[in-house]
C-alpha cells in the first residue's frame, strides 16, 4: 500500500509541514558544522583564494657578477635599441602601432617588472672568496637602487639548491645576502628567493627552517622572508610513491611560497628530452605545468612559466625568428593561464610586452561587454555563470594591472569601478 503524504499513514512515513521542516534543517546544519569545522578550516588555511595585487609579467634573470644599480634602466635602453634596429620588423611583429607605443612607454618607465640576482646555474661555481663578493656587491647595489627608487619593483636571488654538493654554498649566499642586504637600509619588501632544483618536499621543509633562522638572527618578526619553489626537476612533479610532490611542498612552505616557476631546460633535461627539442611547449613541459597549474590552484601561490634560450640576436632573419618565436610562446603561455615567465636578454623585452599587450587588447572588448551584461542582468545568447564572471573580470583586470588597458577604459567598457572589478575577480574566501 502507498504512503499517503497527507495523512502520513502506511510504513511508518509522515510528511513534515513547513516549520518542522525548518527546524530540522536547523538541527542538521548544526551537526554537520560540528563535522565539518576542522576540515573547513583546513580548506582556509591551505587554499586562502588568490593573494592580491598584481603579478609581474616576467621574471628577468641576471648573473650575480653583472648585477648594477641602474640594471633596469640599462637592459630597458638595450631593448629599444634592438627596436631601432628592426623597426619595421618589430612593428609587424606588434601588429598594430598603440602596441608598439606602448611597449617604447614600458621601456622607458619599467622595463623589468621582477628581477633575480642569479647565483645558481647563471653564475656557476667561483669558489668562495670571489662568490662572497659578487653576493656583498649585489646586496649592495640592490639597496641603493632601492633607495634611489631605480630597482624594479619585484626582486630578489637565485641561490644554488639544498641537494648535497651545493647546499653549504647556497646557504652561505642566501645568508650573506640578506645580512648585507639589511645592513645597507634595504629592506625584505617585495623582495623573494628562488629556491631551485628541489627534489623532495623535506627540502622545502628545510629551507623554512633556514629562512626562519635568518629572520631570527636580525630580529624580524612575521614570514617577512618569502621563497618561490623552481620546478625542474621530475621528481617535484611525481614522487617514489606516485603523488604530486609539488602539491605538498607548497603546503610544506609555512605560507611561505609565493610562487612556482617551472625550469625548463633543466626539466626537459632530466626526462631525456633531446637538446633540440627542448621547449616550453614540448609535452613534458605541458604535463609538468598543467600538475603544477592544479598544484597552486585557490592556494594564493602563482605560476610563472619558463623560458626560451633562442634570442632574437644577429641578422635580419635571425631576429625575425627570436621575436616571433618569443611573441608565439609568450601568447601560447597567456591563453593557458601562466601569466609570467622568464627573459633571459634585454632583445626580448619588446616582444614580451608587445604580445602581452596584444594578448590583452584582443579581448578586452568581449570581456568587457559580457561583464557588463553579467552585472546588469541583461539578457544575452551567452549564460555567463559567477564563476566565468570571475575569469572574465580578473581578465580584464590583469589587462589593466599589466599596463595594457587603461583605468578608465576598464570603467567605461565594463561599467564597474577599479575597487568593483578586483572584488569580482578575486573574492576573498569565505567560511
Amino acid at each position: 500500500m502507498t504512503a499517503n503524504p497527507a495523512d502520513g499513514s502506511d510504513d511508518g512515513q509522515r510528511a513534515l509541514g513547513l516549520r518542522d521542516a525548518a527546524a530540522l534543517a536547523e538541527t542538521l546544519s548544526q551537526q554537520v558544522d560540528d563535522l565539518l569545522r576542522t576540515s573547513d578550516a583546513e580548506l582556509l588555511a591551505r587554499y586562502p583564494g588568490d593573494r592580491p595585487g598584481r603579478q609581474a609579467v616576467h621574471t628577468v634573470y641576471v648573473s650575480g657578477d653583472l648585477f648594477h644599480a641602474d640594471l633596469a634602466s640599462a637592459w630597458g635602453r638595450s631593448a629599444q635599441r634592438a627596436i631601432d634596429d628592426h623597426r619595421e620588423l618589430f612593428a609587424t611583429v606588434a601588429g598594430a602601432p598603440q602596441i608598439v607605443d606602448l611597449v617604447h612607454g614600458t621601456l622607458r618607465s619599467e622595463p623589468i617588472e621582477d628581477l633575480r640576482i642569479d647565483f645558481e646555474d647563471g653564475y656557476g661555481d667561483r669558489g668562495d672568496a670571489e662568490e662572497d663578493a659578487d653576493v656583498q656587491a649585489a646586496a649592495a647595489a640592490l639597496a641603493g637602487a632601492a633607495q634611489a627608487g631605480t630597482a624594479p619593483p619585484y626582486r630578489g636571488i637565485r641561490f644554488k639548491s639544498l641537494e648535497a654538493p651545493t647546499r653549504r654554498r647556497g646557504l652561505r649566499t642566501l645568508t650573506l645576502f640578506v645580512s648585507h642586504l639589511l645592513e645597507r637600509g634595504g629592506t625584505l619588501e617585495d623582495f623573494v628567493v628562488t629556491l631551485p632544483k628541489i627534489t623532495s618536499v623535506d627540502q622545502v621543509k628545510a629551507m623554512v627552517e633556514a629562512i626562519a633562522g635568518i629572520e631570527q638572527s636580525h630580529g624580524i618578526e612575521g614570514r617577512a622572508l618569502r621563497f618561490e619553489l623552481q620546478i625542474e626537476t621530475p621528481q617535484s612533479i611525481l614522487g617514489p610513491d606516485g603523488t604530486a610532490l609539488v602539491a605538498r611542498m607548497i603546503h610544506a612552505g609555512d605560507g611561505r611560497v609565493t610562487a612556482l616557476h617551472y625550469g625548463t631546460y633543466d626539466y626537459s633535461a632530466f626526462c631525456s628530452i633531446p637538446a633540440a627539442y627542448q621547449s616550453m611547449e614540448h609535452p613534458v613541459a605541458d604535463h609538468a605545468k598543467q600538475v603544477m597549474q592544479v598544484a597552486a590552484a585557490g592556494t594564493g601561490v602563482r605560476l610563472s612559466d619558463g623560458s626560451t634560450n633562442v634570442l632574437p640576436v644577429g641578422d635580419e632573419d635571425t631576429v625575425r625568428h627570436g621575436w616571433e618565436l618569443h611573441a608565439r610562446l609568450v601568447r601560447r603561455s597567456l591563453e593557458r593561464g601562466y601569466y609570467q615567465g622568464w627573459d633571459l636578454h634585454p632583445a626580448q623585452l619588446p616582444t614580451r610586452f608587445a604580445a602581452t599587450y596584444a594578448f590583452y587588447r584582443a579581448g578586452f572588448d568581449e570581456a568587457a561587454r559580457r561583464l557588463r551584461t553579467y552585472t546588469s542582468r541583461a539578457e544575452s545568447s551567452v549564460m555567463d555563470e559567477p564563476a566565468t564572471a570571475r575569469a572574465l573580470a580578473d581578465f580584464v583586470l590583469r589587462g589593466v594591472e599589466c599596463g595594457a588597458i587603461a583605468d578608465e577604459e576598464s570603467s567605461v567598457a565594463t561599467g564597474l569601478e577599479p575597487s568593483d572589478l578586483v572584488a569580482l575577480a578575486r573574492p576573498p574566501r569565505m567560511m
